[in-house]
Formats: structure tokens, C-alpha cells, sequence
């Protein structure tokens, strides 16, 4: 055993093996269900789950406690309900507790009401996944049950179209060697297909329903976990052991591919397979500014506490000094003390301040949202009218936090492309032909494919020179171009009625087939050892002597063929620099190729060159015998095949070049321009290959010519030097890790622009990922993660924190084969170490982890089923829409909620405060200043109308100029519109406003001067509000940009409103129905028709608007305006968009690559391995091949059960 450390849990020296603790036994439910497994307390469960999900929050009994208390994580609900309960005691009640419960209800039942209306939804998606039909053995028949009823150990059948409902065993199909063909779209986003292979002793016995039944195999493995790309475990039966890998295992939400019938073993169902294992759970996501509004809520309630406590305090001095000086009135209190007196006006104060955090601005806030939800749902501008498919807010509680983004996570597939190949542009002989040339779309009348009746309606690929040409038939050159696009490939091919459908192992290998068949050269059939083509419609039969299969280190792939007329020829395609340095001679036509590959790799095109030679008969029968010796060897046999390959493959004739578009979604590269321009950073986390991810990188203009690219093991180097560097340092401290790592590579640092490119397993190995440490080849990454001394927790985090530093200092960050989990952790790993705000956007199941974990997700409603969308907080159509999403609709929000807040406070500030002056000169009773029906309508009537306005139509530029200057939203990056500084500014504000209105008014009515001797506490009181509430109004007035009609209606109708009311409230009739509610009679008629006091209110409006109209004259005469206060003037802003003008559609990049010049994607397109396949015809249906009886592998018709339509798991 190892020697293990007891601090780490890490072994030294080796690695730490999985727990092969997983027992499943075929057709034995029985056993299964004997398992429980302790998961809280006391409390057991079922070791071996159901394969029914639930991923909603609620049911019907918890929804109202877990919603009542997800809400009361809000502060401010605390504070209300705190309040409501001091409303309820009568000696210090200033209003009926039920009128502060009544809104506080309703602001709980807007919410809870959609957070409901979100949980039915997965609830119904729920039901959908779990009542999808499938088969599953029961007895000695097959039965037509739902995915829910699946144990594990069922034996389940599944049909060609099928989705796997659980991770599964393949046990045997109708393919020959029990192969099966599956697309994993929903896991990895990889459209292309790949085969899984049955045990070749479960292929051969299990040919029957009674063998499947009477099947009593066990399969031990690991426990579940969430390595989407590894499985080790044994299949023990008959008293063999066979071991098991993930090349026998079918995941859940894989689809079933040009295989009719397949049988599987359930090994994972449920929440133990692999995809739901790193489907996230559903966090309640809180902005930024609800973060800090909870913070403040805390900080306005302590200087609430504080300030009742020492008016309090006040209050029982004033009362001793007033009964030891006025002690004929003793009588008066006799029954109270000072202390009593002051501990109720405590509460007295607590109530009459309370509203410090009014909860009408709760309620605003919810309608602000909800609007600015709506014109999300409205803007035509992000409608795509080619599916019908309208941009959707599905949260509307996170408006403000798309004007903060910082970091965008993508995926690839389905994102940024549009899952689709085309094949673009080609270069043969030394002529270029496709989209550019000149010459598409030209086409003569007449001209046609009149060869084949398989040609495609639609072409992406248009030239009608090359079309004439290849119908002429008298260019050799050309003929073996298009031949060895016919031949040298992989594809598997089916006939439906008289179409030819293509299934392949990639979809460059479709696209070059397709353009062979438009151009009159149509694979037709293969065999074992035969590929039948049809060539200008003739057809032809070319006996397949060697498939000279692809890998990475050889980056090409050959065929070696006799053709009808005994000829033996090898063709070749493959990567630009390995079929380069083997042609036989380097000619004219070889720079002009060289030429066009650069101009295709300019234009981001998937280049690919073609090559072939003749072969003798001598040749061919040397090498072949060395072929058939090296095939048998049992050591390196790889390495031996390898040279032989690379001796056949030498002094070929380059035949010319294919340039394939992996198709973008349209507005790609200028929507990530504009969000770079933007100061966001955009980061693709795809499941798709290094090669691919790469290509597209540079094509969206993610990377560009001018970035150093970053590799794994320039990045494997820094961090090292980094770990020797803190271990060096010992005790004396943590500096900090961005400036380290800048220390270890200076080179890197110099560097304007850098780009980072790492797969799914560096990640694991430099951040252990998984959930077991596997062995590494250097044990640095096991002291990383598995430090002996004290603190390695700590040292582990130092580590993430140096990575996410290195990856944040780049210009653009690519990670390839990535997990659905690992894409979580990454955004989580900023999040946690940059405290940024991040939004993941992505169109499959495999990206719902990372758009759960995100502070925003945006779901792209795609081809990948609906799965993101449903778990999104947005719902897009195109990823262009981004771009309006974030730098108008989120830019405005953030501007708005901003805006709204700081004139929420302020009024309330300006208003309140006067209170407190108040009760410097009322004996501190806590007796109010202002009438009751003021400070019930202030924050809803008198002032609500504007600051709402403000909250739904403020504009500091129109949607136009806020996508020309992308700029402007780094003002939303800094927090620069509301902050602690801003809330302080705002508190003084408010404050000097209350206190000029106060004490000025003060000052005139000390001698009671005036035309009508007015000088009391009515008038007093009426004066001090109506200058407050027009100060108010000023301010708002002075501070609103955009002005529209309904801007002035609600300035107009707060003071037509104040004047209704004051009307109402004060007058006779109402003071003698009800002296005690309606106590201010005629005081407002009294006050506002004398003249002096007009003047006075005047004054103070005065004072109040003159300190706001200097501070806005000043910026404006020193152009800093408040909404401009960015980094750069606008002037530098202009002068950079003039210098980098927006790309068009169509970008080219004029300076040659440094890191990858002429990239071809083809050697990366798809796994090894499908050339043996075919050669040992194994992937090939053949008469007799596969000996299952009709009743296994023709199943019957299925019932009349009515599928829902749900998308993938």
C-alpha cells in the first residue's frame, strides 16, 4: 500500500485508484434495491438510483416555505417585517400594522408568483424527459415502458433515432461486430458521428431475446462520478473477466445513428449518470446591486438603531431638565419616568424613521424589471424572422447586471457556428475556383447536372468554370481531384428509396464527398475490400487494396486502390504541411497553391491539400508483403505501420487544395469587436477538438494575426516557475500572484496581445478537475494538488488564483474537450478569484451547467434541443443579438436601476431628515413633523410618477450611439453609476437638502411674521414639505437626460397630485367627519396663499437647486459629463473607432499567422480508427454477417404510444 498522508488524503509516489465499489448484476433488480446508503444524519436512501429526474426547486408542500425563505434572504424583507411587528403595539403604533403588511404581501407574491411560474416549466420538462417510451426487458420479452420505470440492470432495447435514456453497457446491434454509431450533440456539442463497439463475446452469445434474458453477466466498476470521457470496469460472466472501457459505453442523451437495433445494460440511470452528474443545481441568482442594497439595508438600519437610541437618550435629559424646571406640572407624570419616557420614544423614533428604507421602492424596483424585461421581449432588432423566433427575457430580475459583464463564457457548436459545413473554394492545377473567384453563380443555360439524379438541390458551392470543366472531362488534373474526393474517406453510405444519405465519422469528410457528388463524381457503395463511385455517370468499381489510416502525428490520410483498368494508384489528403514536404518536385503550380492556401487560411477557411501518385506492381507487392508482417506483429506494430506508411507516402503529385467555412452564425465577428471594444472578454469552452475550436477562434476574430498563442506547456512552464517561486518564499508572506507570474515570463508579459489554448484534460491536470487524482507523468501536479505540509488547501487555491491571473491577463481564452463540469468550474473559478460578473451563453444540455453557474445565462435557442434555453435567464436566437442584449438594453438597465436608486435615497433623505431636526426643537418626543397623509403619499404619489419615469426611459445615448461608442460600458464594469462613494454623496445631498429646507423655514417663522400673522405648527409643517417635495422635484428634473412626453406628464402629475390631496385631506368636511385622521385643516390654503411663505419656499428652492446647477455647469464647461466618466475621453474613443474601423462580413487578415500558418482542421476532424473498421469489415453490412435472429434485431412495430416531444436528456 502506499504511504499516505493523513493531512492531504493523498497517497505519495502513486496514484489514487477509483473505488470499484459499483456492483450491477444483469436482469436482477432484486439485488439492487437491497443497497441503502446514508445521505443526511440518520437518514438512508437507495444506493442504486431510478432513472426518473426532477430538476425543479418546489413541490407542492415545499414551494411556500422554501420560496418564503429564499426570500427573506433579501435584508429588506427582514427590515419589513421587523417593522410591521413594532405596528402591532399600540403605545408606540403610528400607522395600522395591516397597511405595511398588505404591500409587503404583494411585493411577496409578485415574486414568489414567478419564481412558480418558472418551476411549472421544469416541472413540465421534467415530466416530458421521464415519460419518453422505451423498451425495456421484462420476463423474456421486450415491454413498451417509460424512461422512468428504467433500473439499473434492465436490459433495454433502443431503435435507430432513439436517445439513450441512461449510461448503458452495449451488449450487441444489428451492425456487424455489434457496432454502434451515436451523435453526442447534447454532451460534447460534437455533431459528427462515433461508433461504440460490443464485447466480441456478447456480440456472439446474446443473439436472442431468451439469451438476453437468461444473461446473468456482473459488471463492477466505478462509482458514478462525472468524467464524461472515462469509464474502467469488468464484465465477469461464464467465469471470464473481460475488461470494460468507454468505448463500450452508451451516455445517456447520446443519439442512436445509422444503427437500427442495439441492445444496452444499465449501469448509471438517473442523477448517477454521467450528464446529469454535471448538470448543476439551480442557484438563485442575486445582481450585484442586490448584494449591496442587502449590505446597505444593514447599514441604513444600524444608523436607524443609532439614531433612535440617541434621540432616546436625548429625550430622557430633556424630560428630566423639563420636570426639574416646569415641577408644577408633576401631575402630569406621575406615572412615568424619564427612562420609560425615553425607551418609548425609541420605538416612537425606530417607526417614525422606518421609512429610511421605503418598501414602495420594492415595489418599484419589481416594475422597473418587469418593463425593461418587456422591451427585451419587444425589440424587433433581436427578432429572427427565418424561424420566428422573438429574444426573451426569462428573468426579470437581472437587467441591471447586463450592463456589467465582464467575462463571457461561449460555447462553440451551435453558438458561434451554425453546425453546418460548406464547401467554399478550391484550388486545382493552378487555377482557384468558388465564392470570390469571379465566376460563380454564372451559369450558362443548358448547363446542368445532367449526370446524376444525386446532386443536391441547393448548393453552397457554385462555379460554373469548374462545372463545364468537370463535365468536359478532358482536364486530368481535375479528374483525379474530384476522384480522390470520391474515394479517400471514410463515409458510410445508405440508400433511402433513390437518395443517397451519408453518414460520417466528420463534417469535413460530408462536405468534400457532397462537392465530389455535385460535380458529377458520386460515391455510390463500399464493401470490405471494394468502393463503387459513379463517375460523370459511369460507374465504377475500385478494389481498395490498403486504407492508410489517419492519427494526429500523421495529420493525413491515404487509400491505396486498383482501378477498373488494373492501375494502382494512392491518393491522399491531409494537412498542408505534411503533404507539402513529400510531393516528388516543387514547380510553378506548387507556389501558386502555397499561394492560395495562404489566401484560404486568410479568409479563416479550413484548408486541406490533395496529392496522389501511380504505383507499380513491384512496389505494391514489396510493400504489401511488409504491410502483412508488420500487421501481426504483437510489439510495435503502431510504430512499424507508421513507417511504412510514410515510405508509400513519399514523391506524390500535388493535385491542388479544398478550402471548407465552418459556417458562423451571421454578425459573429463583429458582435465579439464591438464587446472587445466593450472591454469584455469572450471565452469559447467547447467539448469540440483543439484544431477545430482554433479555426474558429480566428475566423469570429476571437484570436487574431497579431497574438502570441499560449499552449499548454508554455503555460505549464509559468505556473511551475511560479510553485518554485511561492515555495521559495517560504514564510515571508503571499505577494501578489499576477505580479509574479509577470516576473516568471516577462517575454509573455511584454507581449500587447496573448491568447491561451488548453483542453479539458490540462485543465485537469493542473486544477485535478476530477473527482480521483489520476497519475501524471511528472508527479509537479500531485504536489500542487496533494501538498504534505500545513495549508495546502490554501497553497491549491494559490494555484487556481495563478491560473485564472495568467488566463485573465489574455486577450481571448479557447478551451477544448472540456466537460459540461469543467465548463462550470471554469466561470467559477473566476468568479470566485476575479469577483467579476460573468455571463455563459451556449445552446445544448452541455452547456446548462456553465449557464447555471454563471451570473447570467443566455440560452441560444439552436439545434441542440431547448435544454440551455429552459435553464437561461435569456433566450436568444442568434449570438449577434449580444450585442444589443448587452451594450443597449443591459447598458441602459444598469443606467436606469442606478439612476432610480440614487434619486429613491435622495428623496427620501431630503424628505425624512427633517424629522430628525425636528426633534431637536419638539423636546425629542418623536412627535411627527409632517401631516400623516404626507408621509403616507410621499414616496407614492408625490415623488414615485418621476423616479419611475427615469426607471423605465432614461437614455444617456441613443441605441444607435451606444453600439458606435461600445466604450460606454465599461462605465457599468467599474460600478461607476452606484457605489458606497455615491450612496455617501447622495446621504449628504439629501441631508443638506432636508436641512435648508428645515432651518430656513425655521428661521421665518420664529417671530411669526408674515401678511396673516401665519406662524403655526400646521403652516410651519406644510412649508417645510412643499419645499422639500419641490426640491425633490428640481433635482430630478435637472438629472434627466432623455426627456419624452411621459417624462413631463409625471413631473406634472406629482404636483397636481399634491395639490389633490392636500385639498382632500385638509379640508373642513373631512376634519369633522374624522378630527383624529384628517388633522390639518385648511393649513395648506393657509400657508401657500400668503405671500411670504411663497417667498420662503421659494428660497429654499433655491438653495437647494443652486449647489446641483454649479456641479453640472462645471462638468459640462470641462466635458465630463457624469455619464462619461470612462478611462478615456470620447474623443479617444472616437479616435480609436476611426483607427480600428468595424469589420466587415467578410474579414482577411493581411499579416501571415506566427503560431498557425495555413491550419488545416481535417487531421483533427474525427478519431482514429474508422479505416480499420472498414478494412476488417467490421462497419459493413454483408449478407450473412450477423447472426441474431429476425426476433432480436427486428423488433416488432411499437404500440401506439404517442411520444411527447421533448428534447434530448
Amino acid at each position: 500500500m502506499a504511504e499516505q498522508d493523513p493531512a492531504s488524503g493523498c497517497p505519495h509516489g502513486t496514484k489514487q485508484l477509483p473505488a470499484f465499489t459499483w456492483e450491477v448484476r444483469a436482469n436482477d433488480r432484486n439485488y439492487h434495491t437491497q443497497f441503502k446508503k446514508k445521505y443526511a444524519f440518520c437518514l438512508t436512501k437507495k444506493k442504486y438510483a431510478g432513472n426518473a429526474i426532477k430538476t425543479a426547486k418546489y413541490n407542492f408542500f415545499t414551494f411556500l416555505p422554501l420560496n418564503l425563505y429564499e426570500q427573506f434572504h433579501r435584508m429588506a424583507n427582514v427590515y419589513f417585517v421587523f417593522v410591521i411587528l413594532l405596528q402591532t403595539f399600540p403605545e408606540i403604533s403610528t400607522v395600522p400594522w395591516y397597511t405595511l403588511l398588505f404591500p409587503l404581501s404583494c411585493l411577496l407574491t409578485i415574486r414568489g408568483l414567478r419564481d412558480l411560474i418558472d418551476d411549472v416549466g421544469r416541472h413540465q420538462s421534467d415530466r416530458n424527459i421521464n415519460s419518453r417510451p422505451c423498451e425495456i426487458l421484462s420476463g423474456k420479452s421486450f415491454r413498451w415502458q417509460k424512461w422512468c420505470d428504467i433500473r439499473v440492470g434492465d436490459i433495454v432495447r433502443l431503435q435507430k433515432e432513439s436517445f439513450v435514456p441512461a449510461d448503458m453497457l452495449l451488449l450487441c446491434s444489428s451492425e456487424p461486430s455489434s457496432l454502434c454509431y451515436v451523435e453526442t450533440a447534447d454532451i460534447d456539442g460534437e455533431t459528427n458521428l462515433k461508433f461504440r463497439q460490443a464485447l466480441l463475446v456478447t456480440h456472439r452469445e446474446l443473439a436472442s431475446e431468451e439469451s438476453l434474458a437468461a444473461f446473468d453477466g456482473r459488471v463492477t466498476c466505478e462509482e458514478p462520478n462525472s468524467r464524461m470521457h472515462g469509464f474502467t470496469g469488468t464484465l465477469e460472466w461464464r467465469g471470464e473477466t473481460y475488461p470494460l472501457d468507454s468505448e463500450r459505453i452508451l451516455l445517456r442523451g447520446c443519439k442512436l445513428r445509422n444503427t437500427d437495433v442495439c441492445y444496452g445494460l444499465v449501469i448509471y440511470a438517473g442523477f448517477d449518470s454521467k450528464i446529469m452528474r454535471n448538470c448543476g443545481k439551480i442557484k438563485q441568482k442575486k445582481t450585484k446591486l442586490d448584494r449591496m442594497m442587502d449590505r446597505l439595508v444593514i447599514i441604513m438600519f444600524l444608523v436607524l438603531l443609532v439614531t433612535s437610541l440617541c434621540l432616546a437618550i436625548a429625550s430622557a435629559f430633556w424630560a428630566r431638565m423639563f420636570q426639574e424646571k416646569h415641577s408644577y406640572l408633576s401631575a402630569l407624570y406621575k406615572h412615568t419616568t424619564p427612562a420609560q419616557q425615553a425607551f418609548f420614544n425609541f420605538w416612537g423614533f425606530m417607526i417614525l424613521l422606518s421609512i429610511i428604507i421605503p418598501m414602495s421602492m420594492y415595489i418599484t424596483f419589481e416594475f422597473i424589471y418587469l418593463v425593461n424585461s418587456c422591451f427585451i421581449n419587444w425589440d424587433l432588432e433581436m427578432y429572427y424572422a427565418a424561424k420566428d423566433i422573438p429574444a426573451k427575457a426569462r428573468s426579470t430580475s437581472l437587467n441591471d447586471q447586463l450592463g456589467q459583464i465582464e467575462y463571457i463564457f461561449s460555447d462553440k457548436t451551435g453558438t458561434l457556428t451554425q453546425n453546418m459545413m460548406s464547401f467554399k473554394k478550391c484550388c486545382i492545377n493552378g487555377t482557384i475556383y468558388g465564392t470570390g473567384t469571379g465566376h460563380e453563380n454564372k451559369q450558362p443555360p443548358g448547363l446542368g447536372l445532367t449526370w446524376s439524379h444525386y446532386g443536391e438541390k441547393k448548393l453552397d458551392f457554385c462555379d460554373a468554370t469548374l462545372l463545364e470543366a468537370a463535365q468536359q472531362d478532358s482536364d486530368p488534373m481535375l479528374r483525379e481531384f474530384l476522384r480522390l474526393l470520391a474515394l479517400c474517406h471514410t463515409v458510410m453510405v445508405e440508400e433511402k428509396g433513390d437518395q443517397l444519405v451519408y453518414q460520417a465519422a466528420s463534417p469535413d469528410e460530408a462536405a468534400l464527398v457532397l462537392a465530389a457528388r455535385n460535380l458529377g463524381y458520386v460515391f455510390l457503395a463500399r464493401t470490405q475490400d471494394t468502393i463503387t463511385i459513379s463517375e460523370l455517370g459511369v460507374k465504377r468499381t475500385y478494389k481498395v487494396l490498403a486504407m492508410l489510416d489517419f492519427n494526429s502525428d500523421r495529420k493525413r490520410m491515404s487509400v491505396l486502390v486498383r482501378d477498373p483498368q488494373g492501375m494502382i494508384r494512392l491518393y491522399t489528403k491531409g494537412a498542408d504541411t505534411v503533404i507539402l514536404e513529400r510531393l516528388q518536385r516543387q514547380g510553378p503550380k506548387e507556389t501558386f497553391t502555397e499561394m492560395a492556401l495562404d489566401r484560404f487560411a486568410e479568409e479563416t477557411l479550413r484548408t486541406l491539400c490533395l496529392a496522389s501518385k501511380e504505383v507499380s506492381e513491384v512496389e505494391y507487392s514489396e510493400w504489401s508483403r511488409r504491410h502483412g508482417e508488420a500487421s501481426v506483429l504483437l510489439q510495435d506494430r503502431a510504430r512499424e505501420l507508421d513507417k511504412l506508411y510514410e515510405e508509400m507516402e513519399q514523391n506524390l503529385q500535388l493535385l491542388g487544395a479544398t478550402a471548407i467555412e465552418d459556417k458562423l452564425q451571421d454578425g459573429v465577428p463583429e458582435t465579439i469587436q464591438l464587446l472587445k471594444l466593450g472591454n469584455i472578454k469572450v471565452w469559447v469552452l467547447t467539448g469540440d477538438k483543439q484544431e477545430t475550436a482554433t479555426n474558429i477562434g480566428y475566423a469570429c476574430k476571437l484570436l487574431t494575426d497579431d497574438m502570441e498563442i499560449l499552449e499548454e506547456k508554455e503555460i505549464s512552464d509559468i505556473l511551475k516557475a511560479y510553485w518554485v517561486s511561492n515555495n521559495n518564499l517560504g514564510g515571508s508572506g503571499e505577494a501578489p500572484c499576477s505580479g509574479r507570474l509577470s516576473q516568471q515570463c516577462p517575454e509573455a508579459s511584454r507581449c500587447k496581445k496573448r491568447a491561451i489554448i488548453i483542453s479539458g484534460d490540462f485543465l485537469d491536470k493542473i486544477l485535478h478537475t476530477g473527482e480521483v487524482l489520476k497519475e501524471k507523468k511528472g508527479r509537479l501536479w500531485q504536489r500542487l494538488a496533494c501538498c504534505g505540509a500545513p495549508g495546502s488547501q490554501e497553497r491549491g487555491s494559490l494555484v487556481e488564483k495563478a491560473f485564472v491571473d495568467l488566463a485573465t491577463s489574455c486577450q481571448a481564452v479557447i478551451c477544448c474537450r472540456v466537460t459540461p463540469k469543467q465548463k462550470a468550474l471554469i466561470v467559477q473559478l473566476v468568479k470566485k478569484h476575479k469577483k467579476a460578473i460573468t455571463l455563459a451563453i451556449g445552446d445544448g444540455a452541455n452547456d446548462v451547467n456553465m449557464i447555471k453557474t454563471a451570473d447570467i445565462g443566455v440560452g441560444i435557442s439552436g439545434l441542440e434541443g431547448m435544454q440551455a434555453v429552459q435553464c437561461s435567464d435569456y433566450a436568444l436566437a442568434q449570438f449577434s443579438y449580444l450585442q444589443r442584449l448587452l451594450l443597449i438594453h443591459g447598458r441602459w438597465a444598469y443606467l436606469r436601476i442606478c439612476k432610480f436608486l440614487r434619486y429613491f435615497f435622495y428623496k427620501t433623505f431630503a424628505g425624512l431628515m427633517a424629522q430628525v431636526w425636528f426633534a431637536f426643537h419638539s423636546g425629542f418626543t418623536a412627535q411627527p413633523l409632517y401631516e400623516g397623509w404626507f408621509l403616507a403619499l410621499y414616496n407614492i404619489f408625490y415623488t414615485a410618477y418621476p423616479v419611475l419615469s427615469v426607471g423605465l426611459l432614461e437614455q444617456d445615448v441613443s441605441a444607435k450611439k451606444s453600439l458606435e461608442f461600445p466604450e460606454l460600458y465599461v462605465i457599468g464594469q467599474q460600478d461607476e453609476l452606484f457605489n458606497y462613494r455615491i450612496f455617501g454623496v447622495t446621504f449628504l445631498h439629501g441631508v443638506s437638502t432636508s436641512l435648508a429646507s428645515f432651518y430656513i423655514a425655521l428661521w421665518a417663522f420664529q417671530d411669526r411674521v408674515g401678511s396673516r400673522a401665519v406662524g403655526d405648527y400646521e403652516s410651519f409643517a406644510v412649508t417645510v414639505a412643499t419645499s422639500a417635495l419641490l426640491s425633490v422635484l428640481m433635482e430630478i428634473i435637472l438629472d434627466t437626460k432623455f426627456w419624452t412626453a411621459l417624462s413631463f406628464l409625471m413631473v406634472t402629475a406629482s404636483l397636481l397630485l399634491f395639490c389633490l390631496f392636500s385639498f382632500l385631506t385638509q379640508s373642513v368636511g373631512a376634519f369633522r367627519i374624522a378630527p383624529a385622521i384628517f388633522c390639518f385643516p385648511e393649513a395648506s390654503r393657509n400657508a401657500l396663499t400668503d405671500p411670504y411663505i411663497l417667498l420662503v419656499v421659494l428660497l429654499c428652492l433655491v438653495v437647494n437647486t443652486i449647489p446641483s446647477l454649479t456641479i453640472r455647469s462645471y462638468h459640462t464647461i470641462v466635458g465630463k459629463t457624469t455619464i462619461q466618466q470612462v478611462p478615456v475621453s470620447l474623443q479617444k474613443i472616437r479616435l480609436k473607432a476611426r483607427q480600428e474601423p468595424e469589420p466587415s462580413v467578410e474579414l482577411r487578415a493581411r499579416v501571415p499567422r506566427r503560431s498557425f500558418h495555413r491550419r488545416s482542421s481535417y487531421a483533427f476532424s474525427h478519431q482514429e480508427g474508422y479505416a480499420s473498421l472498414i478494412t476488417r469489415g467490421d462497419s459493413l453490412r454483408t449478407g450473412g454477417a450477423h447472426r441474431p435472429t429476425p426476433g432480436l434485431l427486428c423488433p416488432e412495430t411499437p404500440p401506439a404510444v404517442s411520444p411527447l416531444p421533448s428534447p434530448s436528456a
